[in-house]
């Protein structure tokens, strides 16, 4: 499980990449001129995230034998996409906490809140799409 979580740590960083330069641009190019603007690019940033993970995640995390058939269907996609919508949600506190309450730059907090958000994302993945603890 730890060679897993190492590649879940990877994708997750690749995952990152999509969603902060999502997030910056959209924020930068399209959503500064609107008051909350940056909670709007953080959900579009999530967005991208969340599509790069599900399918590296398929192809290089979960990818044990009993793994194989589990995750590629709506079901499981919708599953995937819900513990991300949980996390998103840590994810939208922590930047108006880091944002408006301790008044920190949006890309200072984004990377902070996104090393809080990792576990949380990688166990309900584990857990609820692709089956829990590996047997051997």
């Amino acid at each position: 499980m730890m060679g897993e979580f190492l590649r879940y740590v990877v994708v997750g960083g690749i995952a990152f990449l999509a969603d902060f330069g999502v997030l910056v641009g959209t924020q930068e190019l399209i959503f500064h001129r609107y008051a909350g603007g940056v909670y709007w690019a953080t959900v579009v940033g999530f967005a991208a995230g969340l599509a790069v993970n599900y399918f590296l995640s398929l192809l290089f995390v979960f990818t044990s034998a009993k793994d194989k058939g589990k995750g590629r269907s709506v079901g499981a996609f919708l599953i995937f996409g819900v513990v991300g919508l949980l996390g998103l949600g840590w994810t939208e506190l922590g930047m108006w906490v880091g944002i408006s309450c301790l008044k920190w730059n949006y890309m200072l907090v984004k990377i902070f809140v996104t090393g809080l958000v990792l576990m949380w994302n990688y166990l309900g993945r584990k857990i609820l799409v692709f089956g829990g603890k590996e047997r051997r």
